[in-house]
């Protein structure tokens, strides 16, 4: 594992061999690391830049951004470069990784420097943008809601339609699918004064709309896996570079504990309203943080 990392050292050190016949850039230009020229080091603004393009907008998430021809189906945004040179550049900004999730025996949820992380894209109107990514991630809406109801009033429809409540008898849960309309609350409060269906209903309402994702992104720094023939495989090659869903190879992962299979009500989908479309080339900057010092 050390000689893996002296080579992504390496890498950082070799970073202005792809332009050595080019004039020089000036010194507080970005550095890039590879000759597409996707990954780029600022390391006067202590930030790391990559090249990437918006591959989905609508679907469950795992990542925020994966690598070319990995996880697009699954994440926001994806890039032309191996992992293994972004985790070299976070590196060379000081960072230090922690450690990715542990799912056995025990649960414990992933560790590691805060990473701040900001998407640049311009619009078809020229505009430039600059926000958190966090502002691209939102729980999921694209699902059943509930609340307890030990017994539906009469009068009450359901199971009437795609756009109707269902009521789970067995299990006394009041059930709507997706986000529920202002004028949807108010159909459905309208069927009956029954004070605990009201309560249900608003319940249902309150969970149903869009929320923002809040967790931040840690530098957990996946791991390693030794090949047959000696060789060390960094496990984020797979895609895993800045995950929204817990997983053991992670580079980047969140600070809570999130799921694919909203075992815990945590699955994450894209802000689609908020991300421009399938296509866009969208910068993205990885800010160290520093940690916090104790007085």
């Amino acid at each position: 594992m050390k000689i893996f990392l002296a080579c992504l050292f390496c890498l950082l050190s070799s970073a202005s061999v792809w332009s050595q016949d080019e004039p020089k850039q000036p010194a507080e230009s970005p550095r890039p690391l590879n000759k597409s020229e996707t990954v780029l080091i600022d390391k006067p603004n202590n930030r790391l830049l990559l090249k990437t393009t918006v591959c989905l907008r609508e679907g469950l998430l795992e990542m925020l951004l994966c690598t070319k021809q990995t996880k697009e189906h699954e994440s926001i945004l994806t890039i032309d470069a191996p992992a293994s040179l972004i985790h070299a550049g976070l590196l060379g900004l000081g960072a230090v990784p922690g450690k990715p999730v542990q799912f056995r025996p025990e649960f414990k949820p992933p560790q590691g420097q805060v990473i701040d992380i900001f998407v640049n894209w311009t619009d078809k109107e020229g505009k430039e943008h600059r926000v958190a990514a966090q502002k691209w991630v939102r729980y999921a809406t694209y699902r059943y809601f509930e609340a307890p109801l030990a017994n539906l009033p009469s009068g009450v429809p359901v199971d009437v339609g795609d756009d109707s409540l269902r009521y789970d008898s067995m299990n006394k849960l009041l059930l709507w699918f997706g986000t529920m309309s202002e004028s949807k609350r108010d159909e459905f409060l309208s069927h009956s004064d029954n004070e605990e269906y009201q309560q249900a209903i608003k319940s249902i309402f309150d969970s149903s709309q869009a929320r923002q994702m809040k967790a931040k992104f840690i530098f957990a720094g996946s791991g390693f896996t030794k090949l047959d023939d000696g060789e060390l495989y960094y496990q984020a090659e797979a895609g895993s570079v800045i995950c929204v869903a817990n997983f053991s190879d992670a580079m980047i992962d969140v600070n809570i504990e999130s799921t694919a299979s909203d075992a815990v009500g945590r699955s994450f989908e894209p802000y689609s309203d908020r991300i421009p479309e399938v296509g866009t080339e969208v910068t993205v900057e990885l800010i160290p943080v520093p940690a916090e010092t104790k007085e």
